[in-house]
């Protein structure tokens, strides 16, 4: 051997490097965990606070804490959902250009362990609602889980019935909130963000049927069954009934100021229509992806939403 003619010595190789290869760290494997829980997405959670926010309850304390460990509960269900739809889709997320890198997929993540943190997650999540919250909270985050796990096995594969799960998990955030801390919810909000979400998840639809037209639907077959014209309607459709919605919720209380020196909650419908249309240039190109990338990515977006939130603060606080 060529160790032995040049009378190199050979050193024993350290622990990690004798590790079977493939064979992930402890540390990176708590990483792909993490990633595999979509941090990224957490950010959908905050919707918890829309009906408070609406209502003007969230200048307690008690109630402050109380939307907080609900804003956690909730993360730890939708980190749950994440980790065994990843399980489960793991062979066809490997065909996809993209999904391929996710954690389990690339095989950082071994299936059991992702199935098992899932599965912790969320007898967890619902086990502290049931002991921490109201039986109306424990329950709605139940039934969270119950349909995003129906969802991850059949219900993703149902033509619109796909679109109405994604859609009910957005609203169920917007209402859950409210729930625990008792607020009676308006119709109309109920309306907007149930119309408002169902607009965003056919866009993201849309731009997922027309960025993989050429890819016959190796990795989304749903997709193959959608006609870009039928998912453009349905998130115009979504997006007119977000907008009525949003008026009339803003006229429910008249259309004239109260207390304030100008009717905030009526002037909110501008910024509230130029959120819609700015979102539906990147639905109409194709390029409305994530919800949340494509809100905290356009600046002008954000803008808007800022001066969305200050109108409707005002109109709350009685400015």
């Amino acid at each position: 051997m060529a160790e032995r003619t040049t009378g190199v010595a050979v050193l024993d190789p350290p622990a990690t490097a004798r590790r079977a290869p493939g064979r992930p760290a402890a540390l990176a494997v708590a990483r792909g965990l993490v990633r595999t829980a979509r941090p990224r997405q957490w950010v959908k959670n905050v919707l918890v606070v829309a009906a408070p926010v609406a209502a003007g309850r969230l200048a307690s304390w008690p109630g402050a804490a109380r939307l907080a460990l609900v804003f956690v509960l909730f993360t730890a269900a939708a980190s749950a959902v994440y980790l065994v739809n990843d399980a489960r889709d793991a062979e066809a997320d490997r065909a996809h250009p993209v999904k391929r890198h996710r954690p389990v997929a690339a095989g950082l993540v071994p299936v059991p362990l992702a199935y098992a943190t899932g599965t912790v997650l969320g007898l967890g999540a619902a086990v502290a609602s049931a002991l921490l919250c109201n039986a109306m909270t424990a329950l709605l985050l139940t039934a969270y889980l119950v349909m995003q796990l129906a969802y991850c096995v059949r219900l993703k594969h149902v033509l619109v019935v796909d679109l109405a799960v994604v859609t009910t998990g957005f609203l169920m955030r917007a209402m859950i909130g409210g729930i625990a801390l008792g607020i009676p919810l308006s119709r109309w909000f109920l309306i907007t963000t149930g119309f408002g979400a169902l607009f965003m998840v056919a866009a993201k639809r849309y731009s997922e049927a027309v960025q993989m037209e050429d890819a016959q639907g190796a990795t989304r077959a749903l997709l193959t069954q959608y006609t870009t014209g039928y998912l453009r309607f349905v998130w115009q459709l979504a997006a007119g009934v977000a907008v009525l919605g949003y008026c009339l919720w803003a006229l429910e209380s008249g259309g004239v100021a109260a207390g304030s020196l100008l009717p905030w909650r009526q002037l909110s419908v501008v910024a509230f229509v130029l959120a819609v249309l700015r979102y539906a240039v990147f639905a109409d190109r194709g390029t409305a992806g994530e919800p949340e990338d494509v809100v905290l990515r356009d600046r002008p977006l954000a803008v808007i939403g800022l001066v969305w939130a200050a109108m409707y603060g005002m109109a709350v606080a009685d400015l």
